[in-house]
């Protein structure tokens, strides 16, 4: 086993119930070094007083409100010692095994990395990794598959989930941590997208698995934060490349979602959604100058986990029609290509100092000719 020691922090709202569920696998997965942090995000459900019981060697972060999952995990994190950063959801119940795969990434090319997330059942997938459509769309991949059909090694994901995540300690310090504005959702995909910015590669972890008591379920205040946070990782992430040539298609993404929202009744949520946009936008920009300036790789290569396909099952059928997979294909490949050629390397200036040949090169390559012999030599 690895013997790199483990914090997981873990933040809780009213979550007393799944606590009770999801502590004591965690608690057999974990060596006598390791660190368990519960934060206690305002909850009224007596989980102060139960904790001492679920977890006598943890420790619980009370915070004053619910101050949202992103500010409640940089809390936790923020009383962390140990080397690796564990982010656990705590409806998660994780199986055997989990603890020494969990640890094994540590010292490979890996940046940062996920375990594989099942549904309550054990037998289906939650998200084997994060699919990541070029407009800022993400869900959760080959959800409601199979577990047989879970990559078999770990693999390359385009985002990682937050319900499952790991991160070096020091890396997790220089990236500042999960953007505490947006309180929930899509905090991990930033996460993701920032790392990339770096050059770090994200992977999935088949062998440290997790039964996730997981629901979509659909409300005016998910909707709401979803399309606010989904734009303001866009603005912050994306390079300026990448977000000018992307941009045609993010705003004819929005009028569909806003039909969408009208026919799904949940207008007034995209309504606020885009108040709360302008109004963090000097913020959100503020934010993009200090992480595009971080910025280690070209834009071909952060785009390159992106997808042209909308393939989620929460989005309905309209993005799997014919004319709309064609349509996001073809334009996907024009902007890729565009990239491609804007992060060639120029040509190599000639040097004033060269001498610039006269003659073809073939005509060197052709033999002296001979000298021809005047009629005087030789007599």
């Amino acid at each position: 086993m690895t013997d790199v020691h483990v914090a997981v922090v873990i933040v809780a709202h009213n979550s007393l119930d799944e606590l009770r569920r999801s502590l004591p696998a965690l608690r057999a997965e974990l060596q006598p070094e390791d660190e368990l942090i519960v934060v206690d995000n305002g909850s009224r459900d007596g989980l102060a007083d139960e904790f001492g019981r679920l977890a006598p060697a943890g420790r619980l972060l009370a915070i004053d409100g619910n101050a949202g999952f992103a500010a409640g995990a940089n809390a936790g994190a923020a009383d962390a010692r140990a080397h690796l950063l564990v982010f656990l959801n705590p409806d998660a119940v994780v199986e055997p095994g989990w603890g020494e795969a969990i640890r094994r990434p540590w010292g490979s090319s890996a940046a940062a990395w996920m375990g594989l997330v099942l549904l309550e059942d054990g037998e289906r997938i939650n998200t084997s990794g994060g699919m990541l459509h070029f407009t800022g769309l993400g869900w959760a991949g080959q959800v409601g598959e199979p577990v047989s059909a879970a990559p078999a090694k770990a693999r390359e994901v385009a985002f990682l989930s937050g319900a499952c995540l790991a991160i070096p300690r020091d890396l997790w310090q220089r990236l500042g941590g999960f953007s505490e504005h947006f309180f929930m959702y899509c905090e991990d995909v930033d996460l993701s997208l920032r790392l990339r910015l770096l050059g770090g590669s994200l992977v999935v972890v088949p062998d440290a698995r997790a039964d996730h008591a997981y629901e979509f379920a659909k409300g005016e205040w998910k909707w709401r934060l979803l399309e606010r946070n989904r734009w303001a990782t866009v603005l912050r992430t994306y390079p300026a490349p990448l977000l000018a040539l992307v941009m045609p298609a993010l705003l004819a993404t929005e009028l569909a979602i806003w039909v969408v929202a009208l026919r799904g009744r949940w207008g007034r949520a995209k309504a606020r959604a885009t108040i709360d946009l302008l109004h963090a936008l000097p913020l959100l920009l503020e934010e993009r100058r200090t992480i595009q300036a971080a910025v280690r790789v070209p834009a071909t290569a952060f785009a390159a986990s992106m997808t042209a396909t909308l393939d989620s099952p929460y989005l309905g059928r309209a993005g799997r029609q014919p004319v709309v997979r064609f349509a996001c294909r073809l334009y996907w490949r024009c902007v890729v290509s565009v990239l491609a050629r804007l992060d060639a390397p120029a040509p190599r200036p000639r040097s004033p100092f060269r001498p610039r040949r006269e003659h073809p090169r073939e005509w060197r390559r052709l033999p002296p000719m001979r000298k021809r012999r005047s009629s005087r030599e030789g007599r």
